[in-house]
């Protein structure tokens, strides 16, 4: 590894690590938004893009539990899914 390359490296890292938090917290709103989106129609929200979001339903089941956790809910707010 050349001195540019450690250079460039530690460089990233000054600029990158005051934000890491905050990336990261970004990240993690954006996710909840998305499962908002994709649950929208379980939660009684009109969804006009349903039969997109239908889809990924099954991928949006293994993150349920973290996700209403983060709402500050204790239990899934879904009838029909259940995950604790």
């Amino acid at each position: 590894m050349s001195w540019w390359d450690r250079a460039e490296r530690g460089l990233r890292e000054f600029y990158v690590a005051p934000y890491r938090r905050v990336f990261a917290r970004a990240k993690r709103d954006e996710e909840d938004l998305f499962m908002m989106l994709v649950l929208s129609e379980a939660l009684g929200v009109p969804n006009p893009a349903s039969g997109a979001t239908l889809e990924l339903l099954p991928e949006m089941l293994d993150r349920m539990h973290d996700w209403h956790i983060r709402q500050g809910l204790d239990q899934s707010p879904l009838d029909g899914m259940q995950c604790c």
